[in-house]
């Protein structure tokens, strides 16, 4: 069974590239551009990874990862944080994410990283 990654942006084309990427990889995806009622979200997906915008509409990705972070069951899933902020370092930290990522960012970059926390 193939790996899940959830990903949140705002942006249609990043939510577009992220997936082709990571399909592309082998990767299964689910997109949305709200992290409003993130643990609801999650829980109908169950991903293996996330990836977090920073800058989302009402509930900002900061918020929406602490949420996570201090759920009893999702609190293990690896959070990468992207964001185009030049503060992006600081901002993961804050949020508990486990890994950041610059945007724009490198594909090989992206798909090593997830790799990386989640095997293949």
């Amino acid at each position: 069974m193939s790996k899940k990654v959830f990903i949140f942006d705002d942006n249609k084309d990043i939510l577009d590239l992220c997936t082709l990427i990571l399909e592309g990889a082998g990767y299964e995806t689910k997109t949305s551009s709200t992290s409003n009622d993130i643990i609801a979200q999650v829980s109908v997906y169950e991903p293996d990874i996330i990836l977090m915008d920073n800058w989302l509409p009402d509930v900002g990705g900061i918020e929406a990862t602490q949420e996570l972070k201090r759920h009893p069951v999702y609190k293990e899933i690896p959070v990468i944080y992207f964001s185009a902020n030049n503060d992006i370092k600081t901002l993961a930290a804050t949020a508990g994410a486990e890994r950041y990522l610059p945007k724009p960012f490198d594909i090989d970059e992206l798909e090593g990283m997830v790799v990386s926390l989640i095997g293949r």
